[in-house]
């Protein structure tokens, strides 16, 4: 996560680290590569499912970031993390979503 970047975290400015990292998996994401997902994932230790409940890249949820873009395979691997997720899980990772901008 590089470029110029704004990030919201509640109220607090996350640690360069962190951003990076999810710069890195909103990048990865759109890229429409699977593979290049999964390794983004993999490298900064964060887990799918996670990903997809809490990671917001450029004011979208992830998986309607990467669909916005044309990247279908990697918002459908996103989608299918929370086939089963209930509603209390989603309500649950709403109130500490992780926001970047780049």
């Amino acid at each position: 996560m590089i470029f110029s970047t704004n990030v919201v975290a509640e109220t607090d400015a996350m640690p360069s680290y962190m951003e990076n990292a999810l710069i890195d998996v909103c990048k990865a994401a759109e890229s429409n590569n699977t593979i290049r997902f999964s390794q983004a994932l993999d490298s900064h230790r964060l887990d799918t499912q996670t990903v997809a409940l809490k990671v917001v890249c450029n004011g979208e949820n992830i998986s309607d970031f990467a669909a916005t873009r044309g990247a279908y395979d990697t918002a459908e691997r996103l989608n299918e993390s929370l086939d089963d997720v209930s509603i209390e899980d989603v309500a649950l990772h709403s109130k500490n979503k992780l926001s970047v901008n780049y």
